[in-house]
């Protein structure tokens, strides 16, 4: 199971609240995963979605709202093992128009496709449009991976109206363009987690979090883990080129001409060639600090230097 289809299923199974959430929640399963056919005099209303714990909580909120014994017809997919899809069907011409006028998608007897500001007035309502907006059409990726949550629509106002919706909840919401349609989404995530608790995913919401702060203490472990690699590898590679100058210093005139202190860093060098300066410094007597060891060191890299010079 992907992590969004279980945020869905743990959505789908939620109770269903007040009558006024039922209503937000049906507008949204029917603008974003209905449609109406009309014949005639004849008008029907269907609402399909691949997830039958979202089809039982559609046909749940037209009995629990509208005494509605709606049909739920499966149509079975054998090509490709893909899900079943489950369309909820209100046939009734007369009740389909109580429905959408009550739900506020449609008006003196026309249906629309904006949403009407009475649906989703109180934040209870909100919230209810939204998570039913998340089901019916929404993802979100699995933080494992990547942050991203959207909802998808066909419509350029809708997808914008929602952007609205989840803003008013005090997060960023941005909108861009798909193929044939537009989504409205968010990448950060804080307001993903944000997002989650605000439509009542609250075991998906834990989840992400955890996933989330074991993201981070990995990340954390690889930036310190890459941090002492590169003063390991900076550390090798001073300690090798100072042997290199100690060398031509012995090579040119032999260590007994330098003085004992000099003489006794180079040694230590040559013998010690994975210590660092501080732990050089430690295993002279009397101790040195890493900047008095440094200076030394400075010293026998000019004599080395100057010695080469000399040569030419």
């Amino acid at each position: 199971m992907t992590y969004a289809l279980g945020a869905k299923n743990e959505l789908a199974r939620r109770d269903l609240g007040k009558t006024c959430c039922g209503i937000a929640e049906l507008a949204a399963f029917i603008r974003l995963g209905g449609n109406i056919q009309i014949a005639g005099k004849r008008m029907a209303l269907n609402v399909v979605t691949s997830n039958p714990a979202i089809a039982r909580r559609i046909f749940s909120l037209f009995k629990c709202i509208f005494d509605l014994n709606s049909e739920v017809l499966v149509r079975r997919k054998i090509r490709l093992k893909k899900n079943n899809v489950y369309l909820i069907r209100v046939s009734e011409s007369l009740k389909v128009r109580e429905v959408l006028s009550r739900i506020g998608l449609m008006k003196d007897g026309v249906p629309v496709q904006e949403m009407d500001e009475r649906t989703v007035k109180s934040k209870c309502c909100r919230r209810a449009y939204l998570r039913a907006a998340f089901l019916a059409s929404g993802s979100v990726s699995n933080p494992e991976n990547s942050y991203h949550l959207e909802i998808y629509t066909d419509y350029q106002n809708h997808a914008e109206e929602l952007a609205l919706l989840i803003d008013s909840f005090g997060f960023k919401t941005k909108v861009a363009s798909r193929k044939n349609g537009y989504f409205a989404y968010i990448k950060d995530s804080e307001q993903i987690v944000g997002f989650l608790n605000v439509i009542g995913a609250h075991s998906a919401l834990l989840n992400f979090e955890n996933i989330r702060i074991l993201k981070g203490i990995r990340n954390k472990i690889n930036r310190l883990i890459n941090f002492e690699t590169a003063n390991v590898n900076k550390t090798v590679d001073a300690a090798v080129k100072q042997a290199e100058y100690i060398r031509i210093i012995e090579e040119q005139s032999g260590l007994s001409l330098l003085d004992a202190p000099l003489r006794r860093l180079a040694e230590l060098r040559l013998n010690n060639p994975e210590a660092s300066l501080q732990e050089l410094g430690q295993m002279l007597n009397p101790p040195l600090s890493k900047s008095g060891v440094n200076h030394r060191m400075r010293k026998l890299e000019r004599i080395a230097e100057q010695m080469l010079k000399n040569k030419k």
